[in-house]
């Protein structure tokens, strides 16, 4: 149960953007959460604007969870390295009437090319075919991202964040490695 958060506000740097310095934030916030196992800490972006090509994630990251969730995932020190670029606030329990909302990943089939590399291997065609098939039209999502790399391959890739419709209940579950969820909410206010 989401009983209480905490803000992690960015404070303004001339060598880093506010964008590099969240990126940086929830990338050692998500290592964080893997050490800790835990599918009850959400996060959310008060601050996130949808501006088509112009949206962003703002310069706030706010942590929700059970007060116990937070105190662990703050006993880990996770914001070092973090700490002259950031403000934390104490946890606090979410304000009594609010709404709600689901904060979740939207991925988006945005290769036209690895799409037809396996058409190609599915159904033996050569590249000609499969560019007729499958043009070069990648789905673009106007959702604001984080720019994160991948532990495993190394590679660098966008997480679209998606800030559902507001809800007047609070829907159960558990959140992922990133804090996000398709179904547990999160107090919105």
């Amino acid at each position: 149960m989401t009983t209480h958060c905490i803000d992690i506000t960015l404070r303004p740097d001339p060598e880093f953007s506010p964008a590099h310095l969240l990126n940086a934030l929830h990338a050692q916030l998500h290592l964080a959460l893997v050490q800790l196992g835990t599918s009850d800490v959400g996060v959310s972006f008060p601050g996130f604007i949808l501006r088509g090509e112009h949206s962003h994630l703002g310069t706030t990251l706010r942590l929700h969870g059970a007060a116990s969730a937070l105190q662990r995932l703050q006993a880990l020190s996770w914001l070092r390295g973090m700490r002259d670029h950031v403000k934390t606030s104490e946890a606090a329990p979410v304000p009594v009437h609010t709404q709600h909302r689901v904060v979740r990943r939207v991925q988006a089939k945005s290769s036209p090319e690895r799409s037809r590399r396996r058409l190609m291997r599915r159904l033996e065609i050569d590249e000609a075919q499969a560019l007729q098939r499958i043009p070069d039209q990648g789905r673009r999502l106007a959702l604001p991202y984080l720019r994160l790399q991948s532990a495993s391959k190394g590679q660098v890739f966008r997480l679209f964040i998606e800030h559902g419709p507001l809800l007047d209940t609070p829907s159960p579950g558990s959140f992922g490695t990133y804090g996000l969820s398709t179904q547990a909410t999160i107090p919105w206010f």
